[in-house]
């Protein structure tokens, strides 16, 4: 997408959350999930590219030791609905007997996080939790559900924190939809 479409894009989408509440939301999950896990030295991964944002932003947040990984796996790639899974790298450190948190920014279908989690145990993981930063309400039975999740968003086409359209907007403080087509 060019500039002066993304722009565009912008200029005429939604604000569903402000920056402050991405904050407040962000703080709360590592409340949270500090609760949850402080104990447990996890492997915490990030499901790149769309979880990067929000991952930055957590693990500031998070003051219990921990070790930080990757994984890169999608179902979008240039599209704006969901296709066939497409694993581009595993995580480098071995989950064999871990706690594993995957953070990811959003719960759509929920047909990524369930091959995720699926993949972890059958590599060994001990336990898997997930935290995603939105849960789209689409009205849909989803394979798997969030141990922990942020905030929640329309079933419109999002993006901001993390979640990007054709490519731009990914680094937004908030987060915004689409506007519906008439």
């Amino acid at each position: 997408m060019d500039a002066d479409k993304a722009r565009q894009v912008l200029a005429e989408a939604d604000l569903i959350h402000s920056p402050e509440v991405v904050n407040a939301a962000v703080a709360d999950l590592a409340t949270r999930i500090s609760a949850r896990l402080a104990d447990k030295n996890p492997l915490v991964l990030c499901v790149m590219t769309g979880g990067l944002v929000f991952s930055g932003q957590l693990l500031l947040r998070l003051d219990f030791p921990l070790e930080f990984d990757y994984l890169h796996v999608t179902r979008y790639g240039p599209d704006t609905q969901g296709g066939k899974i497409s694993w581009r790298s595993a995580p480098w450190t071995s989950v064999k007997g871990r706690c594993v948190l995957v953070l990811d920014d959003i719960l759509d279908a929920g047909v990524t996080l369930a091959a995720v989690k699926e993949s972890l145990r059958r590599m060994g993981a001990q336990e898997v939790l997930t935290a995603v930063f939105t849960d789209k309400l689409n009205g849909k039975s989803k394979p798997v559900l969030a141990d922990f999740c942020g905030l929640t968003v329309p079933d419109r086409f999002v993006f901001g924190f993390g979640m990007d359209v054709d490519g731009a907007w990914r680094h937004l403080p908030a987060i915004y939809a689409m506007k519906d087509e008439a």
